[in-house]
Protein backbone atom coordinates (compact mmCIF):
# COMPACT_ATOMS: atom_id res chain seq x y z
CA UNK A 1 0.00 0.00 0.00
CA UNK A 2 1.07 3.26 -0.87
CA UNK A 3 1.95 6.24 2.11
CA UNK A 4 -0.80 7.71 2.89
CA UNK A 5 -1.57 11.25 3.47
CA UNK A 6 -2.83 12.07 7.27
CA UNK A 7 -6.18 13.16 5.88
CA UNK A 8 -6.51 9.76 3.90
CA UNK A 9 -5.41 7.93 7.26
CA UNK A 10 -8.43 9.47 8.94
CA UNK A 11 -10.62 8.12 6.18
CA UNK A 12 -8.87 5.08 6.58
CA UNK A 13 -9.76 4.72 10.11
CA UNK A 14 -13.62 5.61 9.66
CA UNK A 15 -13.49 3.08 6.86
CA UNK A 16 -12.19 -0.10 8.64
CA UNK A 17 -14.30 0.54 11.52
CA UNK A 18 -17.13 0.73 8.32
CA UNK A 19 -16.23 -2.78 7.18
CA UNK A 20 -15.65 -4.35 11.04
CA UNK A 21 -20.03 -2.87 11.49
CA UNK A 22 -20.84 -4.76 7.90
CA UNK A 23 -19.17 -7.95 8.01
CA UNK A 24 -20.47 -8.43 12.15
CA UNK A 25 -23.75 -7.70 10.21
CA UNK A 26 -23.37 -10.52 8.35
CA UNK A 27 -22.29 -8.74 5.17
CA UNK A 28 -19.26 -10.23 3.04
CA UNK A 29 -16.56 -8.04 1.53
CA UNK A 30 -15.84 -7.31 -2.19
CA UNK A 31 -13.50 -5.52 -3.32
CA UNK A 32 -13.82 -3.79 -7.12
CA UNK A 33 -11.16 -0.99 -6.92
CA UNK A 34 -8.46 -0.69 -9.32
CA UNK A 35 -4.88 -0.13 -8.92
CA UNK A 36 -3.95 3.34 -9.97
CA UNK A 37 -1.08 2.69 -12.47
CA UNK A 38 -3.88 -0.21 -13.27
CA UNK A 39 -5.85 2.82 -14.12
CA UNK A 40 -3.91 5.14 -15.65
CA UNK A 41 -2.70 2.24 -18.58
CA UNK A 42 -6.05 0.52 -19.51
CA UNK A 43 -7.86 3.82 -18.95
CA UNK A 44 -5.59 4.86 -22.23
CA UNK A 45 -7.14 1.90 -24.23
CA UNK A 46 -10.78 2.03 -23.08
CA UNK A 47 -11.25 5.71 -24.03
CA UNK A 48 -10.35 5.20 -27.74
CA UNK A 49 -13.74 4.21 -29.18
CA UNK A 50 -15.28 7.17 -27.26
CA UNK A 51 -11.78 9.77 -28.52
CA UNK A 52 -13.26 8.56 -32.13
CA UNK A 53 -16.15 8.77 -31.93
CA UNK A 54 -16.14 12.45 -31.23
CA UNK A 55 -13.52 12.85 -34.22
CA UNK A 56 -15.95 11.32 -36.34
CA UNK A 57 -18.77 13.91 -34.98
CA UNK A 58 -16.03 16.42 -35.50
CA UNK A 59 -15.39 15.99 -39.19
CA UNK A 60 -18.75 14.92 -40.22
CA UNK A 61 -19.77 18.47 -39.03
CA UNK A 62 -16.70 20.26 -40.31
CA UNK A 63 -14.31 19.61 -43.20
CA UNK A 64 -10.65 18.24 -43.09
CA UNK A 65 -8.44 21.19 -43.53
CA UNK A 66 -4.62 20.27 -42.46
CA UNK A 67 -4.17 24.12 -41.81
CA UNK A 68 -6.31 24.77 -38.76
CA UNK A 69 -5.23 21.01 -37.36
CA UNK A 70 -1.84 22.43 -37.71
CA UNK A 71 -2.84 25.68 -36.20
CA UNK A 72 -4.97 23.97 -33.57
CA UNK A 73 -2.45 21.35 -32.47
CA UNK A 74 0.50 23.86 -32.23
CA UNK A 75 -2.08 26.69 -29.73
CA UNK A 76 -2.41 23.57 -27.34
CA UNK A 77 1.12 23.49 -25.30
CA UNK A 78 0.52 27.41 -25.25
CA UNK A 79 -3.12 28.34 -25.23
CA UNK A 80 -4.68 24.83 -23.60
CA UNK A 81 -2.56 24.29 -20.77
CA UNK A 82 -4.38 26.18 -17.96
CA UNK A 83 -7.56 24.91 -19.64
CA UNK A 84 -6.72 21.41 -18.93
CA UNK A 85 -5.16 21.71 -15.85
CA UNK A 86 -8.75 23.93 -14.91
CA UNK A 87 -10.72 20.92 -16.20
CA UNK A 88 -8.73 18.64 -14.68
CA UNK A 89 -10.03 19.91 -11.14
CA UNK A 90 -13.41 20.47 -13.15
CA UNK A 91 -13.63 16.40 -13.51
CA UNK A 92 -13.18 16.06 -9.82
CA UNK A 93 -15.65 18.70 -8.72
CA UNK A 94 -18.24 17.25 -11.47
CA UNK A 95 -17.50 13.93 -9.49
CA UNK A 96 -18.31 15.74 -6.12
CA UNK A 97 -21.48 17.49 -6.93
CA UNK A 98 -23.09 14.62 -8.54
CA UNK A 99 -22.31 12.10 -5.73
CA UNK A 100 -23.32 15.34 -3.23
CA UNK A 101 -26.86 15.13 -4.93
CA UNK A 102 -27.13 11.52 -4.06
CA UNK A 103 -25.63 11.96 -0.54
CA UNK A 104 -27.62 12.41 2.98
CA UNK A 105 -25.14 14.96 4.01
CA UNK A 106 -24.45 16.08 0.75
CA UNK A 107 -21.23 17.86 0.35
CA UNK A 108 -20.08 17.28 4.13
CA UNK A 109 -19.75 13.85 2.56
CA UNK A 110 -17.55 14.83 -0.28
CA UNK A 111 -13.85 14.84 0.08
CA UNK A 112 -11.21 15.76 -2.35
CA UNK A 113 -7.60 15.21 -2.99
CA UNK A 114 -4.34 14.54 -5.09
CA UNK A 115 -2.37 11.54 -5.33
CA UNK A 116 1.28 13.22 -6.00
CA UNK A 117 3.23 10.61 -6.42
CA UNK A 118 1.31 9.61 -9.32
CA UNK A 119 -0.07 13.27 -9.84
CA UNK A 120 -3.69 11.58 -9.81
CA UNK A 121 -6.23 13.83 -8.19
CA UNK A 122 -9.56 12.02 -6.99
CA UNK A 123 -12.65 13.04 -5.28
CA UNK A 124 -14.17 10.10 -2.46
CA UNK A 125 -17.60 9.36 -0.80
CA UNK A 126 -17.63 8.55 2.79
CA UNK A 127 -21.48 7.43 2.24
CA UNK A 128 -22.71 4.26 1.30
CA UNK A 129 -24.24 4.80 -2.98
CA UNK A 130 -25.99 2.59 -4.85
CA UNK A 131 -24.82 0.96 -7.93
CA UNK A 132 -26.51 3.45 -10.40
CA UNK A 133 -25.74 6.17 -8.15
CA UNK A 134 -22.01 5.51 -8.44
CA UNK A 135 -21.75 4.57 -11.91
CA UNK A 136 -23.58 8.38 -12.75
CA UNK A 137 -21.25 9.95 -10.85
CA UNK A 138 -18.31 8.14 -12.26
CA UNK A 139 -19.30 8.78 -15.86
CA UNK A 140 -20.22 12.54 -15.09
CA UNK A 141 -16.93 14.67 -15.80
CA UNK A 142 -16.38 12.51 -19.43
CA UNK A 143 -20.76 13.05 -20.29
CA UNK A 144 -19.71 16.90 -19.44
CA UNK A 145 -16.23 17.66 -20.70
CA UNK A 146 -15.65 15.09 -23.31
CA UNK A 147 -19.20 15.38 -25.57
CA UNK A 148 -20.02 19.26 -24.57
CA UNK A 149 -16.61 20.32 -25.38
CA UNK A 150 -16.72 17.71 -28.69
CA UNK A 151 -20.28 19.36 -29.38
CA UNK A 152 -18.41 22.65 -29.00
CA UNK A 153 -15.49 21.98 -31.01
CA UNK A 154 -18.17 21.00 -34.22
CA UNK A 155 -20.16 23.93 -33.97
CA UNK A 156 -17.70 26.27 -33.58
CA UNK A 157 -15.35 24.13 -36.05
CA UNK A 158 -12.49 24.81 -33.38
CA UNK A 159 -10.08 21.60 -33.73
CA UNK A 160 -8.39 22.74 -30.66
CA UNK A 161 -11.35 22.32 -28.79
CA UNK A 162 -11.89 19.06 -29.97
CA UNK A 163 -7.84 18.08 -29.10
CA UNK A 164 -9.30 19.30 -25.75
CA UNK A 165 -12.12 17.25 -25.64
CA UNK A 166 -10.35 14.18 -26.37
CA UNK A 167 -7.85 14.79 -23.77
CA UNK A 168 -11.08 15.07 -21.24
CA UNK A 169 -12.15 11.73 -22.64
CA UNK A 170 -8.69 9.99 -22.26
CA UNK A 171 -8.86 11.93 -18.65
CA UNK A 172 -11.93 9.93 -17.69
CA UNK A 173 -9.95 6.58 -19.05
CA UNK A 174 -9.72 5.38 -15.33
CA UNK A 175 -13.75 6.14 -14.68
CA UNK A 176 -14.40 3.81 -17.05
CA UNK A 177 -12.21 0.99 -16.12
CA UNK A 178 -14.21 1.37 -12.76
CA UNK A 179 -17.57 1.65 -14.45
CA UNK A 180 -16.75 -1.11 -16.20
CA UNK A 181 -15.61 -3.84 -13.28
CA UNK A 182 -18.63 -2.71 -11.23
CA UNK A 183 -20.93 -3.19 -14.42
CA UNK A 184 -19.32 -6.87 -14.35
CA UNK A 185 -19.82 -7.19 -11.19
CA UNK A 186 -23.09 -8.99 -10.76
CA UNK A 187 -24.28 -10.31 -6.62
CA UNK A 188 -26.12 -13.33 -6.13
CA UNK A 189 -28.07 -11.27 -3.41
CA UNK A 190 -30.30 -8.29 -3.50
CA UNK A 191 -28.69 -6.53 -0.45
CA UNK A 192 -25.38 -5.01 -1.41
CA UNK A 193 -24.27 -1.81 -0.22
CA UNK A 194 -21.61 -0.17 -2.04
CA UNK A 195 -18.70 2.22 -0.39
CA UNK A 196 -16.36 4.40 -2.22
CA UNK A 197 -13.36 3.64 -1.23
CA UNK A 198 -11.08 6.04 0.88
CA UNK A 199 -8.24 6.22 -1.15
CA UNK A 200 -7.89 4.01 -3.56
CA UNK A 201 -10.11 4.31 -7.16
CA UNK A 202 -12.92 2.32 -7.00
CA UNK A 203 -16.09 0.95 -4.74
CA UNK A 204 -15.96 -1.81 -2.22
CA UNK A 205 -19.74 -3.69 -1.91
CA UNK A 206 -21.12 -4.76 0.94
CA UNK A 207 -22.74 -8.31 -0.26
CA UNK A 208 -25.33 -10.09 3.19
CA UNK A 209 -24.41 -13.47 3.37
CA UNK A 210 -26.66 -16.29 2.91
CA UNK A 211 -28.78 -14.56 0.43
CA UNK A 212 -26.93 -16.55 -2.44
Amino acid sequence: MRGLTEKEKQRKESFDKICEKMKADGYEEKDLTVGVVEANVVGVLLPLPFAALACIVYFHANSFRAADIISGIWKIPFMYLAAFIILAVVHELIHGITWALFAQNHFHSIDFGVIWKMITPYCTCSEPLKKWQYITGGAMPTLILGCGLTAAAAACSSFPLLILAVIMIFGGGGDIFIILKMLMFVPEAEDVVYYDHPYECGVVAFVKKGLY
